[in-house]
């Protein structure tokens, strides 16, 4: 409350992550509450926790990646229906964590299998969204980081140039094609960075209609 009396002269937003007293919040704040925006953690906030805010702008952000090492993955699985569905959960916008997914670590190593994770709107269900995991064929050690990027590379190219591929074709797609042409392998970092990238242009394409 102190911040929020500090900023009083300008547009806020509260990110509501856990706090457990909505009712009291919504008390202390008042009037200011229709005049902020909330985002809320969907894992963190409840139905009930969030109507203590319906007079205000809401956005509900549901992490829809599933986090588990890179050869547990499927295939491809859905990945969310809220960029369709937050007007009937009574939301002004929706938000995600990307394909990173919302659980931070500084812990790390070698991984075992290379993944690529490529979201795509699919048209023949409701325009939900589903994820593709393209992993490496080889899994069983930490060595070749670049042979196997080019082995899921090579799986996403396959599924890139099916005739009926939903996948759309965004710069990222297409600096994939490009590091594909080249065998170039520009590191996990920015291989997660043009992943990103996708999700964001084909949301963006979805919502540009």
């Amino acid at each position: 409350m102190d911040c929020c009396n500090t900023h009083n002269g300008h547009p806020l937003s509260l990110i509501h992550a856990g706090f457990p007293d909505a009712k009291d919040l919504a008390r202390e704040l008042g009037s200011k509450v229709e005049h902020m925006r909330h985002a809320f953690i969907e894992a963190d906030c409840g139905k009930l926790y969030r109507k203590y805010f319906e007079s205000a702008h809401r956005v509900l952000i549901r992490d829809g990646f599933q986090r588990r090492i890179n050869r547990e993955h499927p295939d491809v699985e859905l990945f969310s229906d809220l960029h369709v569905t937050f007007n009937e959960e009574r939301m002004n916008g929706f938000g995600d964590f990307l394909t990173v997914g919302d659980d931070y670590s500084e812990t790390g190593g070698p991984a075992y299998a290379i993944a690529i994770h490529l979201t795509y709107i699919d048209k023949n269900k409701d325009d939900a969204m589903y994820v593709f995991h393209f992993k490496s064929t080889r899994q069983d050690t930490p060595k070749d980081p670049a042979g196997k990027f080019a082995e899921a590379l090579e799986k996403m190219i396959q599924e890139l140039d099916k005739p009926v591929s939903q996948v759309l074709n965004t710069d990222a797609v297409k600096e994939f094609r490009e590091l594909h042409a080249k065998g170039h392998f520009p590191g996990l970092g920015y291989i997660k960075k043009l992943s990103m990238q996708h999700h964001i242009q084909t949301l963006a394409a979805f919502f540009q209609k």
